[in-house]
């Protein structure tokens, strides 16, 4: 929609915006934040997820009760200052994002691997978690 902007923003456009659909300050729509490829790889499953601006550090993943649980949060401050050392500009940021997706309760932690690389995580897991074999009994003899 054509409106007049105030500031180079559309004012109306995004007041008429559902709220998780308003950009960040980093002019990401959250609705854009974490978008996820799943692929089926060879009997795994490869999770393509797209973390535009954040850094491997910034980035937790979590098994808990059959749930991947994947996070990603940042904190920025940015600051200008004139020759004098006076505020012209200042800026502070905050932000979350997380995703979860039901993997299994079978899947331990060693079977999920993950790899960060120029804004993409990319998780990898078995389609189906490997069996646990039982031990077998052992006894130990005993002599005389």
């Amino acid at each position: 929609m054509l409106m007049p902007s105030i500031f180079g923003e559309d004012l109306f456009d995004d007041w008429m915006r559902l709220p998780v659909e308003r950009e960040n300050h980093r002019g990401y729509r959250a609705t854009e934040l974490m978008k996820t490829d799943i692929k089926d790889v060879d009997g795994n499953y490869e999770l393509s997820i797209d973390l535009p601006g954040f850094h491997k550090e910034d980035v937790k993943i979590q098994l808990k009760d059959g749930y991947l649980n994947i996070q990603a949060s940042r904190t920025e401050n940015k600051d200008e200052k004139d020759n004098n050392g006076k505020y012209v500009h200042r800026e502070r940021y905050t932000g979350q994002c997380s995703r979860s997706f039901y993997v299994g309760k079978e899947l331990e932690h060693e079977d999920i691997h993950a790899k960060y690389d120029n804004g993409v995580l990319t998780v990898t897991f078995p389609k189906e978690a490997k069996k646990k074999v039982p031990e077998e009994k052992k006894f130990i003899s005993i002599e005389g």
